[in-house]
């Protein structure tokens, strides 16, 4: 394998860019104490050194660090981990490793997500940002159903109307749609909110 290129990243950093199209980061003193250079090249046994000794290691402690300041998705660790410059078979590997031991779980997030934000937002609201974060729809969905099993949206409709003293006798057509828009906010489905609106309130 040939060394293409090594490519500052900051003060410390280099991307090194083999010829094998894989490119992974060292820092400086690294670069220095394994005599790597432009043009140079990298032995299969060389390689395989730094992959385990050095990049294996540090995508470890990196995801191990990133969970331990808050629960992340799957999806979420391997955005982080590719903004290092880690290559694909360490993130996979590292991944790997987290949900062996149980430090990442997709499905655990999702639940865990949607019990704290049951009763604020929409199903449809929580679904999406669910989805946004990387969580498949089938466990969004399962999550849903295990964590909100008895409720449906226009109950939840009807407990933001009543938390926010929304009456249909007593509003004025500027306080429905006020009201409206702040439902559709949550997102909320349009014919749900008319319903509970101009008939449950």
């Amino acid at each position: 394998m040939q060394i293409l290129q090594i490519i500052p990243l900051d003060k410390k950093r280099f991307k090194l860019l083999l010829d094998n199209g894989i490119a992974f980061a060292l820092y400086k003193g690294e670069i220095k104490t394994l005599a790597l250079e432009e043009g140079s090249e990298l032995s299969p046994g060389q390689y395989q050194e730094i992959y385990s000794e050095i990049l294996m290691k540090r995508a470890k402690r990196r995801l191990l660090y990133l969970l331990g300041k808050m629960d992340r998705t799957e999806a979420q660790i391997r955005q982080k981990l590719q903004q290092g410059c880690y290559p694909e078979e360490i993130i996979d590997n590292a991944i790997s490793y987290a949900k062996d031991l149980h430090y990442l779980d997709d499905a655990r997030y999702a639940r865990n997500y949607v019990r704290s934000h049951r009763g604020k937002k929409s199903w449809e609201k929580i679904r999406m940002d669910l989805r946004s974060k990387g969580i498949q729809r089938e466990l969004a969905d399962q999550a849903l159903e295990m964590e909100c099993p008895s409720e449906n949206e226009q109950e939840l409709i009807l407990k933001w109307a009543q938390k926010k003293n929304y009456s249909r006798e007593t509003a004025t057509p500027k306080e429905k749609q006020r009201m409206y828009q702040f439902l559709m906010r949550k997102g909320f489905h349009s014919d749900d909110i008319l319903h509970v609106l101009d008939y449950l309130t």
